[in-house]
């Protein structure tokens, strides 16, 4: 079950890191900037991106909408049935939560390892 976690984790993980590679290198080439520092600045938009997102996600309370939320913007005709959460609803906000803050930091690590203008090691 682990191995399969971690192989499905590594495939979200290669997905959006060569997205992101590819995505900010076209934009970074049509701005005229360099190659790394196009890629780095991806991996650091992207994973702020989704620290903030996995902020959010876990910050999601324990009550949600009951049966179809309605319409309206802001909630103005929207039905108001409330009930709690169920604990598998939970652990799914935590896990979400924890996915997106795991995969953003390390695609900021990456830009971190791919900025040439700071030597790492």
């Amino acid at each position: 079950m682990l191995r399969d976690a971690a192989r499905r984790f590594g495939l979200l993980l290669g997905g959006t890191a060569g997205g992101t590679a590819v995505f900010a290198l076209l934009i970074g080439l049509a701005l005229g900037a360099g190659v790394s520092r196009s890629i780095s600045v991806g991996f650091y938009v992207v994973g702020s991106f989704l620290l903030i997102l996995g902020f959010f996600a876990g910050n999601r309370g324990p009550v949600r909408v009951k049966g179809d939320p309605g319409f309206g913007m802001f909630g103005i005709f929207r039905n108001r049935r409330l009930r709690w959460a169920t604990g598998a609803e939970q652990l799914e906000s935590i896990g979400l939560s924890a996915v997106f803050v795991v995969l953003g930091l390390i695609l900021i690590l990456f830009g971190v390892l791919t900025d040439t203008r700071y030597k790492v090691l």
